[in-house]
């Protein structure tokens, strides 16, 4: 396993947030994907979620890396104080993130089966049976 990462949920000012992050931890931004890009057929953001962040990545250190997004409107406001974010879990493989994912979900409640995604990974989202929320993902891009 490469790492385990956080993944925190925003009331859309993730954006702001990971540029203070930024000015803190220095780097640069690894990926960023608003809503807006995203758009097609079975999925127009509205007016309001289009510029909001998706996907944002701020790699930290050699193997840390903080990733966010903005929680689209329909969804509802984030509550702060519970499910703001979940365990991010960054795999070595494909085949390492469908073991870690169909293992972990078991018995749990799975939000987004693992599959490809719109941008460019392989992961999954689930909430265990004891309400922990998790993301896994395979990112080919940090392969080494």
């Amino acid at each position: 396993m490469r790492a385990i990462n956080p993944w925190i949920n925003f009331n859309g000012n993730a954006e702001e947030a990971f540029n203070f992050y930024r000015s803190v931890f220095g780097g640069e931004f690894k990926k960023t994907v608003r809503f807006k890009e995203l758009a097609n057929d079975d999925f127009q953001p509205s007016a309001e979620d289009a510029e909001k962040l998706m996907y944002i990545a701020l790699p930290i250190g050699r193997n840390n890396v903080l990733v966010a997004n903005d929680v689209p409107g329909f969804m509802g406001q984030v509550s702060e104080s519970e499910n703001r974010s979940k365990i991010y879990v960054n795999t070595e493989s494909r085949e390492e993130a469908e073991k870690v994912f169909n293992g972990l979900s078991a018995g749990g409640d799975v939000e987004g089966p693992i599959g490809d995604s719109p941008w460019g990974t392989y992961a999954g989202m689930f909430r265990d049976k004891y309400g922990i929320e998790w993301i896994i993902e395979f990112d080919p891009s940090y392969a080494e």
